[in-house]
């Protein structure tokens, strides 16, 4: 059962301006958010990962920088884990978005936003090629992996939409802050979300324990009552 670390990159001088980054190139981590990065490394330093993968834009990769392990693999590329297209909307405040007509589409009926401009993007086709490169990637490392992608924030939501069963239509209930952390468990015939949206606590739990022996029935079962929160 693959396990997957969705880390948003920390903080961007984008983020704090509140600007639309998108697709600009050039934004990067201010000191708050190489802060929040350094703290990250101190969260999971002692956890193995067999792979580290990230968005091909500088924010992200200086995230998985910043926070990289002594033993954390150098990060592969993946667009499949990029940020949206916005198109027209990249680099404008969201205090002037917020007035334009598309916004209530994206915040009330985001199955049906697709960005204006020539390179717009609709969130229904950032979803699938997200969810799409975490099931390529699942299969590449095999059931026992834990890995992190380095992300942006309505990627991991929708990628979270999918996993929890939700419509697209519901992601913007989900959150996702600067730098946090969202697990979840790909097994053959469930998942698992485990946590969504930390950004403290010690990550090392997640570190990958001997395969123990299926048992005939209800090894995938969630647990009646919540269980003890002991992973098996």
């Amino acid at each position: 059962m693959p396990t997957v670390l969705l880390v948003r990159h920390g903080r961007t001088t984008a983020n704090a301006s509140g600007v639309l980054a998108g697709w600009t190139p050039g934004v990067m981590l201010d000191e708050h958010g190489v802060a929040q990065a350094q703290a990250l490394r101190e969260r999971w330093s002692s956890l193995p990962l067999a792979a580290v993968v990230s968005s091909p834009l500088e924010r992200c990769l200086q995230t998985a920088t910043e926070s990289r392990g002594p033993d954390h693999p150098e990060p592969a590329i993946d667009d499949g884990f990029a940020e949206c297209r916005y198109g027209s909307w990249t680099g404008r405040t969201l205090a002037s978005l917020a007035k334009d007509p598309m916004w209530k589409v994206v915040q009330q009926h985001p199955s049906a936003a697709e960005f204006p401009g020539d390179d717009g993007e609709s969130l229904r086709a950032v979803q699938s090629r997200a969810v799409d490169a975490v099931r390529r990637w699942n299969g590449e490392l095999g059931d026992d992996a834990v890995y992190a992608v380095f992300s942006h924030g309505d990627v991991i939501k929708a990628v979270l939409a999918d996993a929890l069963g939700l419509h697209l239509d519901q992601f913007q209930r989900i959150v996702v802050n600067p730098c946090s952390v969202s697990v979840v468990r790909y097994l053959p015939d469930r998942i698992f979300v485990d946590q969504v949206n930390t950004t403290s606590g010690d990550l090392s739990v997640l570190r990958p324990t001997k395969r123990k022996r299926r048992r005939k029935s209800g090894s995938t079962d969630a647990a009646v009552g919540g269980g003890s929160g002991e992973r098996e």
